[in-house]
């Protein structure tokens, strides 16, 4: 039995949803999204509760279960909060600059990195933090991902683009050899 998906989820106020085929429309304060939800599984509405079972015991209906739900989940809390991911870039002359929704990345390599934001994505630059913003908590977390894979954190001197509050597992590094 799937502990996450018998889980009922509260609607707070403000929150729009509807269900049309396989699709489930879910609106809010800031934004709409979209999810596809399967036929194995029933979405059950009431006024402030959304209870989602599945028809089936199979091994698939099972696993579609709990993550129809979450997925359900965080659409209601991104269209009411938002996501956000904080990257701190780490290194002797790297920097982020921002010019409308282009970010630029000054990384050590002969030329600028430019990171254009997808639709409903926000960034926001502030000295050496760059803040991923979005309703939806796939885009902000695959966006941050393409942006800390531009330097990933070296394990000598720590230099690169990390997450906020990642720690960086450092190496040794060499020694030099004593002469006797």
């Amino acid at each position: 039995m799937s502990r996450i998906g018998t889980q009922l989820i509260t609607i707070p106020a403000g929150v729009t949803l509807a269900q049309s085929g396989d699709i489930m429309h879910i609106s809010g304060p800031l934004g709409d999204l979209n999810i596809q939800v399967s036929g194995r599984i029933r979405i059950e509405t009431s006024d402030d509760t959304v209870h989602v079972t599945r028809l089936k015991d199979d091994k698939e209906s099972r696993s579609l279960h709990g993550l129809t739900r979450i997925l359900i989940s965080n659409a209601i809390t991104g269209v009411t909060q938002g996501f956000t991911k904080d990257l701190e870039l780490h290194g002797i002359g790297y920097r982020a600059s921002l010019e409308g929704d282009i970010l630029t990345l000054l990384l050590g390599y002969s030329h600028p990195i430019t990171i254009q934001a997808p639709d409903g994505i926000k960034f926001n630059v502030q000295k050496n933090t760059i803040t991923v913003h979005g309703i939806d908590k796939q885009k902000v977390g695959q966006i941050s991902a393409i942006i800390r894979e531009k330097r990933k954190p070296e394990p000598y001197k720590g230099k690169g683009i990390r997450y906020a509050q990642e720690h960086v597992r450092r190496k040794a590094g060499k020694t030099a050899k004593s002469t006797s």
